[in-house]
């Protein structure tokens, strides 16, 4: 009950607006096109204007005196008409009739024609733009309207209305050959492609799943920090298996009115089913698959749980063997609700680790393929100096590297680029106007020595790469 009121009220408050629109332009804007250009005048000036020779026509009715001043005709006016159609545009002047029976005499010997005076006849034009203009204004308002409620519910084109509403915004990448991407395209993952090459498989042969009659995982779940390749992954897979490639955020789902979130995962599922085989990406799932606590006042609605709820139904809705392939990514699994996790939705879940040292030397060259290097980088010694790092982190220091050989003149990126840009992604640049004595240079120096000594001795297996004293913008020293 509370639904159907909250999606009654935009249609509602449409309504009266629209209603309001036309009360104006009936009571005002009609009015001032079809009014003819008259102009008020005291029946004094009106006898002065006659006994100078000013006045050219004038219609004598019961109550009032319509007339027109020679000096408003146009210069080609036809006169010799039994009656006077005039322009648009020449004023006519009404004053007021007061009995007086020397008027008739006044008018002839002024020479004024008294065969009548009338507006002529608006052009078929302006007949049109005063039939349709109410109709013009009220459209272009309707579609005004529509496109801000679309823009909030997250819809787009022409109209945008409610028709639109629960139309889902899920973007379509069907690989090129130009820029498809694959396994190759993706370095310091191998264990996470080898779990999705099974998908992949069954992508391309479903029929030798489905005569020993196992069933390819409906749902797989990335779970990994942010910036270690999980859409590239999902990119991946779809560029392996040559399939239509859905890609939309949780977040999109979640909409202002009741309802709409529900929509548009059935419709973005009734897309997946016609486009079979094919994959569906949600990003950040986290966003709509929370746990459901159970803690809702009755009688209130929550959004973002009939849109999880939808998704539930939808995963358990379609076949496994179809060949539609539900990919979602989070770097939360911990904020999932155990219903979407539970085997027949999210069967398998595909761990995106940060790289390791060997990962992290694969991640260096595969982003280095596009830019100018010279020959012979160590991308091992970078590799060393960049524990923990993400995959993104990785790309931003060779995109970091590329920055500072144009700022330097060079065509080709060298080893002091690279490390160097290392140092801005981890540390911030460094701080050249910093002003540090000698006696201060020297103790900076013993204390960083010091970290130094601790660390080889805590690690042997990861060696200390490299010591300064020289500060940085984000307030570190290395």
């Amino acid at each position: 009950m509370n639904t159907k009121k909250q999606n009654q009220k935009p249609f509602i408050l449409f309504s009266l607006i629209l209603l309001l629109v036309i009360f104006l332009i009936n009571a005002y804007v009609l009015p001032m096109l079809t009014e003819p250009n008259v102009v008020t005048t005291d029946y004094v000036s009106f006898l002065q204007q006659v006994d100078n020779n000013e006045v050219a026509y004038a219609e004598v009715g019961s109550d009032t005196i319509d007339y027109v001043l020679t000096k408003d005709l146009p210069a080609d006016f036809d006169t010799s008409s039994t009656e006077v159609s005039l322009p648009s545009s020449v004023t006519v002047y009404e004053t007021t009739r007061i009995e007086d029976q020397d008027l008739a005499n006044r008018l002839l010997a002024a020479g004024v024609k008294t065969q009548g005076v009338k507006a002529s006849s608006p052009s078929l034009f302006t007949t049109l733009l005063m039939s349709f203009f109410p109709f013009i204004l009220i459209m272009a308002f309707y579609y005004f309207m529509s496109r801000q409620i679309s823009k909030r519910m997250g819809g787009g084109g022409l109209g945008g209305s409610s028709l639109k509403f629960g139309k889902s915004t899920a973007k379509i990448y069907v690989p090129e050959e130009d820029d498809r991407k694959t396994f190759a395209d993706v370095a310091g993952q191998e264990e996470a492609k080898a779990s999705l090459n099974e998908v992949v498989d069954f992508l391309h042969n479903p029929k030798r799943y489905e005569q020993i009659g196992a069933k390819c995982p409906k749902g797989v779940l990335l779970v990994g920090p942010p910036g270690t390749g999980k859409t590239l992954l999902a990119k991946a897979v779809a560029g392996e298996a040559n399939v239509p490639f859905f890609s939309i955020s949780g977040s999109e789902f979640v909409q202002m009115f009741v309802g709409m979130g529900a929509a548009k995962v059935r419709d973005l599922f009734e897309q997946a089913s016609a486009k079979a085989p094919c994959i569906v990406f949600i990003d950040e799932i986290d966003t709509i698959g929370k746990k459901r606590d159970g803690g809702m006042i009755q009688g209130s609605n929550d959004e973002r749980e009939q849109t999880l709820n939808q998704l539930l139904t939808e995963m358990d809705g379609f076949a496994p063997n179809k060949g539609v392939v539900i990919l979602a990514a989070t770097n939360r699994p911990d904020s999932l609700d155990r219903a979407l996790l539970r085997p027949g939705r999210f069967d398998r879940r595909v761990v995106v680790e940060l790289p390791d040292l060997k990962g992290r030397e694969a991640i260096l060259r595969v982003h280095a393929r596009g830019v100018k290097t010279d020959p012979g980088l160590d991308f091992a010694s970078i590799a060393r100096q960049t524990a923990g790092c993400s995959g993104a982190e990785l790309a931003n220091m060779i995109n970091e590297a590329a920055l500072r050989a144009v700022r330097s003149g060079r065509s080709r990126v060298n080893q002091k680029d690279i490390e160097e840009s290392v140092d801005v992604v981890l540390a911030g640049n460094a701080k050249t106007s910093a002003v540090i004595s000698a006696d201060e240079k020297q103790v900076i120096a013993y204390h960083e020595v010091g970290h130094a000594l601790v660390a080889a001795s805590l690690s042997h297996s990861a060696p200390v790469q490299k010591i300064t004293i020289v500060p940085r913008t984000s307030g570190a020293v290395l």
